[in-house]
């Protein structure tokens, strides 16, 4: 039986992510439910596609996922779901699904949520209903009509070894837009950061480059905060030379 999958900015310290479990159990009884994350920054949509984006891979086909990062909650922002690479995803149309690959999308029409859903909660009240009747049985193209203006996201490119930092991640590692590299330097401002195999290979205290998980270049210190210690955070501009 394949999961459910929950990718939010719920947090652990509020009961919305165990709500959203509550739902699932009841709705969907017997079905594994996973978690992503919940530690998506509150409202920040881009980390949460990129998060997504380095995941859903490693899920098993079938897998559906409940995204839900939702700053425009309650207003005219469109509800879908989305068939891509053999899994389902529910959440908001504002770009957290945008870096699906060859995404099918569908607005949500179907009955499926609770009749009068809250204004604020619709992970609650409707991307979890209908998860739940999707990883039950229902039909993708019961959801609802197709729509092709689903909002894709768009990241910033890296230009000749130009480029940025996306997120942090929760131990101060710098991920950047840079396609992964196995030599060189990556220079944040006039402060070098040479690039090197892994983690382990770096000197304590000193600021390395490596190519993460994910396949970019990230900028991390051994043993310590890389972007506290840098002063570097999403946007900071950084650049990758050959030696």
């Amino acid at each position: 039986m394949a999961p459910l999958a929950l990718l939010t900015d719920f947090g652990l310290g509020d009961p919305y992510a165990g709500i959203l479990r509550g739902v699932l159990a009841t709705l969907a009884p017997g079905v594994p439910v996973l978690d992503v994350t919940h530690g998506v920054p509150p409202q920040d949509v881009r980390v949460g596609a990129l998060f997504l984006d380095a995941a859903w891979p490693h899920f098993p086909v079938g897998t559906v996922f409940v995204c839900v990062v939702d700053p425009g909650v309650g207003t005219a922002r469109r509800p879908i779901a989305v068939r891509a690479a053999g899994r389902l995803f529910v959440g908001p149309d504002n770009g957290l699904l945008g870096l699906l690959p060859d995404p099918e999308a569908r607005a949500i029409t179907a009955p499926w949520g609770v009749p009068s859903p809250s204004r604020t909660f619709h992970g609650r009240d409707l991307f979890a209903p209908v998860a739940a009747r999707l990883a039950t049985g229902a039909a993708f193209s019961d959801v609802g009509p197709i729509v092709t203006d689903a909002v894709r996201m768009t990241l910033p490119a890296a230009d000749d070894g130009a480029g940025e930092v996306l997120y942090v991640d929760h131990f101060g590692n710098a991920v950047t837009n840079l396609p992964g590299v196995d030599h060189g330097v990556v220079r944040i401002g006039d402060r070098p950061a040479p690039v090197v195999p892994t983690y382990g290979a770096a000197p304590r205290g000193v600021p390395v480059a490596l190519t993460g998980s994910t396949g970019r270049v990230e900028i991390a210190l051994r043993d310590g905060n890389a972007a506290h210690t840098l002063g570097i955070g999403p946007g900071t501009r950084v650049t990758w030379e050959p030696a």
